[in-house]
């Protein structure tokens, strides 16, 4: 698969791969031609998401009953991704109504639990995903002058053995693995490389002369600092993945006079119960903590056993607000949060966290946000 970039670890450089995502577009974006055109690609080429163009050459094309079906390898570069390797497909076939119709097939998972991207009974292929899909498609109707309907049913093989060795089981998205992608690229997560990834970083920004740090997990703490303005503010912004502790420490090393911290609240809420690595592997307490401050704040048996079985903390959110618990429980929860960051500052710097969520949007912020901020200025 044709994808030279590459992230810097410490004095390595780590090639970057493609997400299930941009696979399955790819895949789809290959059925269709063969189906509109009839002949099989070559190869295929997209941009992804983060404006890197991808490459692929299929590794099958074939036609049955009517239906189109391309599929390629997925490569995951230098990351540790139980899917690298994986064959992604996808079938096309025309439809009677306009538009793309897309669903999955044979090892991609269904979602069976409120509360994630997708609604109950729908594929498990994300939003970003099902947008990068349904443009690559759109785009070979337009070079083939198609202007009928289209649907897509994206196969993963072995799916569902994958799935699990994945938490997928336990968010209630069975059959299979998710497709899923913000970027479409994969960058490599290894853990040393990340941390010495972040510990340079912040000596970099440091040494250019930055007194304030904000840290954010991934992309979407980086999509929502570009909707809130924060990014704007010219204090440089350092992607710490889960890696929290590690960014902090190297922090004080580095002598900042403050740093906030943004972040999902499926990320944060850990740190609520002192977990400064919040990498599922290796804790995965959000319905613990969302239902003992729950219980803190008053909630009943009923309501903590509901919070203990949903999904995602958004779904905990739902059933929060369904018993008028909202805000004394995130109020609660974003507490323990400031409480556990200071006790890792140790008085080093001004330290204040801020909470969202993709569906809710902001949910709280610790108590030194606002003096952090007007600082900056």
């Amino acid at each position: 698969m044709g994808l030279e970039h590459y992230v810097r670890s410490g004095q390595k450089l780590l090639r970057c791969g493609v997400t299930t995502g941009t696979c399955a577009a790819l895949a789809a974006m290959g059925a269709a031609r063969l189906l509109l055109t009839g002949k099989a690609p070559a190869t295929i080429r997209l941009t992804t998401p983060k404006g890197l163009p991808v490459e692929a050459v299929p590794e099958m094309c074939r036609m049955e009953n009517g239906r189109a079906f391309c599929a390629l390898r997925k490569d995951a570069g230098d990351d540790k991704d139980i899917t690298n390797g994986a064959l992604i497909g996808a079938w096309a076939a025309r439809t009677q109504g306009p538009g793309v119709e897309i669903d999955g097939g044979e090892g991609v998972g269904r979602v069976t639990k409120p509360g994630l991207d997708q609604p109950v009974g729908a594929a498990a292929i994300n939003r970003v995903p099902r947008r990068m899909i349904t443009e690559a498609v759109l785009s070979v109707c337009d070079e083939a002058g198609y202007d009928g309907g289209l649907s897509i049913e994206i196969t993963v093989e072995g799916g569902e053995a994958l799935a699990g060795k994945t938490f997928n089981p336990q968010l209630g998205i069975v059959g299979g693995i998710s497709i899923l992608g913000t970027s479409g690229i994969v960058e490599p997560m290894s853990m040393q490389a990340m941390r010495d990834t972040v510990t340079l970083e912040l000596a970099q920004r440091r040494a250019q002369g930055a007194r304030h740090m904000v840290l954010t997990p991934g992309n979407y703490g980086l999509d929502f600092l570009r909707a809130q303005g924060i990014s704007e503010g010219g204090v440089p912004v350092v992607k710490c993945s889960n890696f929290i502790g590690d960014a902090l420490d190297e922090c004080a090393v580095q002598g900042f006079e403050s740093v906030l911290l943004v972040g999902h609240i499926g990320k944060l809420v850990k740190l609520a119960g002192g977990i400064m690595n919040t990498h599922s592997s290796l804790a995965d307490c959000r319905t613990e903590l969302f239902c003992c401050h729950a219980a803190l704040c008053g909630a009943g048996q009923k309501v903590c056993a509901q919070l203990m079985g949903a999904a995602t903390t958004d779904a905990c959110i739902h059933i929060l607000d369904k018993h008028g618990l909202r805000g004394p429980v995130l109020q609660s929860l974003t507490d323990a949060v400031g409480r556990h960051l200071e006790r890792r500052v140790a008085g080093a710097y001004r330290v204040g966290a801020v909470l969202f969520s993709n569906e809710y949007g902001l949910l709280g912020q610790t108590a030194q946000v606002q003096e952090i901020m007007e600082g900056w200025t």
